[in-house]
């Protein structure tokens, strides 16, 4: 839960906050200052011993001061945070890797030039964060190590084409190994892999590949290639079911390449909610609950006063 730079680490806390406030009530305004002694004693006993200063009240102040703790310390068990201003500085904690497939299906089928422009916009996507690609066909191979460079990877890609890779095939499993190899390299803590193909090849090895990088607390989004023009004979038709299994066995979003939104939208998204999607918020948000804690400490004195 978030609003801006603003987070609650444990929203789930929150809930405690209704039975608290019922009992507030209750004790503050129902409760008596001598609480059950009034039921336990005779009233007539109670008034002469009143009378001879043998029975001090309690105070309802001391209940509201209990309650205020109480509520100071719900508040700070839901983790209000905010996002760490240095977070980005980290070259290690976030990063994304397109994995291109150039086989005959892809740059034959009329869409490469699509292809092209829908990786920039990933990578653009991205912002400051490193990104790297993959190009795969038969076999995969590293066409652009990590880097900010924008300049440089869009020349990179525009220079793609058919002949790219020498080997015909698709084997996107070896294409979604060398992201992963690559991103553990380079220790990342975060990242998103997105696969931009049109579904050939992809089989039990690549959903173990898709899993594999989501067992890291990575995720694999795809964008599907469709057809514009008559394949060559023998070349595979385009499978979007394929792709859609493969990414929901590594936690992402499938979007088609006219339609990118939702991928565009989960790699743009700041470093600070990858971390705390993949489990590491200590090192994207400041948590604030230890401030309420010292806090309630102050309103808890009063439960310790003692009367003249």
């Amino acid at each position: 839960m978030s609003l801006d730079s603003l987070a609650l680490l444990r929203p789930w806390w929150l809930v405690a906050l209704l039975p608290l406030a019922l009992l507030v009530l209750r004790v503050t305004w129902r409760a008596a200052p001598l609480g059950d002694w009034r039921r336990a004693v005779d009233p007539a006993l109670m008034r002469l011993m009143e009378r001879r200063g043998a029975v001090l009240g309690g105070r309802r102040q001391a209940n509201l001061a209990a309650a205020v703790v109480a509520g100071l310390i719900a508040l700070a068990l839901t983790g209000p945070a905010i996002e760490r201003q240095d977070v980005a500085t980290f070259r290690n904690l976030d990063a994304t890797v397109i994995v291109l497939d150039l086989s005959r299906s892809v740059t034959e089928g009329g869409s490469l030039k699509e292809v092209r422009q829908t990786a920039q916009a990933v990578a653009e996507a991205a912002g400051t964060r490193s990104v790297a690609l993959v190009v795969y066909a038969g076999d995969a191979y590293l066409a652009m190590s990590p880097t900010t460079d924008r300049d440089s990877l869009g020349t990179t890609l525009f220079a793609l084409d058919a002949d790219t890779v020498p080997d015909r095939g698709s084997h996107p499993e070896r294409g979604l190994a060398l992201a992963r190899r690559t991103l553990a390299e380079a220790d990342v803590v975060a990242a998103d892999v997105v696969l931009i193909t049109d579904g050939d090849g992809l089989g039990e090895a690549a959903r173990r590949e898709a899993r594999a990088i989501a067992e890291r607390g990575w995720n694999l989004q795809g964008l599907f290639v469709p057809t514009t023009k008559s394949l060559p004979p023998g070349a595979p038709k385009p499978d979007r079911a394929a792709l859609d299994g493969v990414v929901s066995a590594g936690g992402g979003v499938a979007a088609e390449l006219d339609t990118p939104a939702a991928v565009l939208d989960a790699v743009g998204a700041s470093t600070a909610q990858h971390l705390a999607a993949g489990g590491y918020t200590v090192l994207a948000f400041a948590d604030l609950g230890r401030w309420l804690l010292l806090l309630a400490a102050l309103p808890a004195l009063l439960l310790f006063r003692r009367s003249a």
